[in-house]
Formats: C-alpha cells, structure tokens, sequence
C-alpha cells in the first residue's frame, strides 16, 4: 500500500511483464478534510439501518453514517465465525455479534479509520489511486486518488515523482482527472456517493458530488471554479460526477461528461473560472415512483460521435448538434481528429490538419466574442471562401493576403483566437491549403 506499481509490458513478450518500480507517491501525506452527508441522507440511512438491523441484517458505520450491507457481502464472514468455532447450523447472537465486530474492522481498515490510540487521532491519507490519467505528450500525470488530487512527472517512465498534491472538503471521493489539450488545466470529478445515489438533487450543493478545475504552472496546481450539471434531478435518480472526455474542438476546452441518471453534459471550460454547459441530454428516471439504477456510467467522445454507456437502457450513440454556443464549423473541425482506438486514461493530444473548416471554426469563436468588426468579419469570410474555390499560386496568394491582415487586426487585441486564426490562415497557404500538415 501507499504506492502505486509502474509495470514493463515487453509488446513481443507480454508474458515477461515485470514491475520495475513502486513509487511512494503517497508519502506524508495526511488525511485530507471532507465533508458530511446532508441532513436528509443522515436521516435516511438511520432509517434504513434500524429497518435492516431489525430483520436480522448487518450495517457498518463510516464517519456518521450508518450503512445497511447486503447480505451476500456479509455471509462469507458470519460462516467464518461459526465454521472458526466449530459450529454448524443457524448461527447464534454470539455468532453475530462476532460478526459485527469483524466486520466493523474490516470497513475500518478500508476506509482508514484512526485505531485507538493512534497518535493525536490523525488518519493516513490514500494509499491507492482510484484512476491515473497519463499524458504522455507533456510527460504529466494526473492522479485521482481518492481524498486527493495529484500532478505526476512521468518524464521518467519507470520512475514517475509527484510535484503536487491538492485536497478539497468539498470533494468527498477524487474520482478521475482530465488534462486541457494544451496541459496548462487539469479537472479532477469527485464521486460522491459511489454512483449510486442521488447528489444531484436541489438540496445538493453545487460543490459537492461535481467537477474542480485547476491551472497548471511551475509544477503546482492552481483551483479555479466547481462545475456541476445544471438541471436538479429527483431522489430517485442515482446522479453524480462521472467518466468523460475531451471534444476536439480547436481553440476550446470542451468536454463531455457521464452523470449516470444526470444524463450527459457537454461543456466549456476555457475560461477556468467560469465553465458553463453547452449541450446536454437528459432521458429521465428509470422510474420515477422509486430508487432504481441507471443512467449514462461514461460519455466518451470517438471520431465524431459520442459514445455512452447507459447502465439500465444499453449504448446510446450521440452527434452534437450546432448552436448559439457551438458552430457546424467547430464540429466539423473536430471531426477532422481521428483515432484508432482511444483509451481515456491514456490521453491523446489532439492534431488538426491544416484545412479550411479549421480556419472557419476559429473565425466563428472571433465572432461570437466580438473580435472583429462585423465588416472585417464578413470580408475575411468572403476571402476564405474565395480561396477554398481558388488553387497554386492564387490560392496561395489570397491566404497569404489574408495571413496578412489578420496579423494587423491582432496587433492589440485583448484575446488570442485572432492571432491562432491568423496563424492557421498562413499554414494553410504553406501547405497548399490542406496537404496534410498537422499542428
């Protein structure tokens, strides 16, 4: 425990995998603060406790709570305990009472409750990392592990170091992270809860059971903003944070995200401080009388589409529909990024190749933010798809004009979309407007 294992898979031999490392990235790590459960879940799984307890069943305590254990969690341990005393037949109080206690000890054991005794009562922190999402690309790591986040250096494949770590009370279970394209933010999701219940009710709070969005520099990890799926949800709906991946959208931070009965929210968070939702889909409560599982357990986006994982109902296959906050530009764009397979937790940098729908989004991101005066805004249209019809040297002059312009209406502006338009006009008049050239 209180590390992880870097193993060695010889592709020709996977047979001769090995481990050749055991970095202590836990080291000194204490157990971070959290949050309580709500008055209405306290209350509830009193309830559901005492009604469980009264037919004979088994519960265990973590923090406040009271948790009722099914009983084919708990069987194996209580024929342990009559088997230990060479019993046989219906157990006996004494039986259960055993049973309670060991049990009691085992959560303990999971969860990292303090033994008596322990000095100044203080918990170790994690010993195990519930996902780590690699960015090979950038050498970084992000490690949600589960009362921390953390920041990886796998520059060093067999020897990854930890240069930060963060906790939050807000944050009960870190959960997985996910890097920004360029790696200057990472989003670690907390899953509150476990995924099977609802936290995504009116009373919920907005920082709890939701998304943390840090900025990146000098090797420290800087909080941001919350987000949270916007639309509250009812107390039979399991809803929380969940798996999710980046969109391809050039010049965005755009990601979809899973939230079980939540449905699936596409959103935006470019400006760290301030992610908001673009898209959604919401099917409704499995059953809108009782408790009953379901929902979206991942929402991944693969070469155009995105692909979800509906627990109750089977695969659903999404495609993103333009907006007032996402352009037939920007989803084309993103459709350009192809992958043989994906892996969400071995994260891709994306790659666009130099092509006119690329030019074309980011024109649509200056004008949705007001960067250009509306008559250079509809020149600079007109002259693309002048040069789209155009080819050789015209073609190539037209962008270059373009480049040109664009370069001049930069000078100053307070956003950079201008200045990467201009840039991406100028690579497509070096690269014969589209030749395959990727940046």
């Amino acid at each position: 425990l209180f590390r992880i294992e870097v193993i060695k898979v010889p592709l020709a031999h996977p047979e001769q995998a090995a481990i050749v490392s055991s970095p202590r990235i836990f080291s000194g790590l204490t157990a971070p603060p959290r949050h309580g459960e709500t008055p209405e879940d306290i209350a509830a799984a009193a309830k559901a406790a005492a009604d469980w307890r009264a037919k004979g069943g088994f519960t265990a305590k973590i923090g406040e709570i009271e948790y009722v254990l099914p009983a084919e969690w708990t069987k194996p341990t209580l024929d342990s305990v009559v088997k230990a005393r060479g019993g046989n037949g219906t157990p006996t109080a004494a039986d259960s009472a055993a049973t309670r206690e060991a049990i009691q000890k085992m959560i303990d054991v999971m969860v990292g409750a303090p033994a008596p005794g322990a000095a100044n009562g203080v918990r170790p922190g994690p010993n195990q990392c519930h996902d780590i999402t690699v960015y090979p690309a950038i050498g970084l790591a992000g490690g949600a592990c589960g009362g921390y986040g953390l920041l990886l250096d796998i520059r060093d494949v067999a020897n990854p170091k930890r240069m930060d770590a963060v906790s939050d009370s807000n944050f009960s279970y870190w959960h997985s992270a996910t890097f920004n394209n360029d790696g200057t933010k990472l989003l670690f999701s907390d899953e509150w809860g476990g995924g099977g219940q609802p936290k995504c009710r009116a009373t919920d709070k907005h920082e709890w059971g939701a998304d943390a969005i840090f900025t990146l520099a000098d090797n420290r990890m800087t909080f941001q903003s919350y987000y949270k799926m916007t639309a509250p949800q009812t107390q039979f709906e399991n809803c929380v944070a969940h798996n999710g991946s980046l969109i391809p959208i050039p010049g965005r931070d755009v990601m979809v995200q899973a939230w079980y009965q939540g449905g699936i929210s596409v959103f935006e968070w470019t400006d760290p401080a301030h992610p908001k939702e673009i898209a959604f889909f919401d099917r409704g409560p499995v059953d809108s009388t009782k408790m009953a599982d379901g929902g979206s357990w991942s929402a991944y986006w693969y070469n155009g589409v995105i692909v979800s994982s509906e627990i109750a109902r089977g695969l659903d296959i999404f495609e993103l529909k333009p907006s007032g906050f996402i352009s037939q530009n920007e989803i084309d764009a993103a459709k350009l990024v192809h992958l043989e397979y994906f892996n969400t937790q071995d994260q891709p940098k994306f790659l666009w190749p130099a092509s006119f729908v690329v030019a074309r989004a980011y024109l649509d991101q200056v004008a949705r933010s007001n960067g250009l005066a509306p008559d250079r805004l509809a020149a600079t249209r007109t002259a693309l798809a002048r040069a789209e019809r155009l080819s050789g040297n015209e073609r190539r002059e037209v962008l270059l004009q373009l480049a040109t312009q664009l370069e001049g209406d930069a000078q100053g502006a307070p956003q950079g979309t201008l200045r990467t338009l201009a840039t991406e006009v100028r690579d497509l008049a070096g690269t014969g407007a589209g030749a395959g050239a990727e940046r």
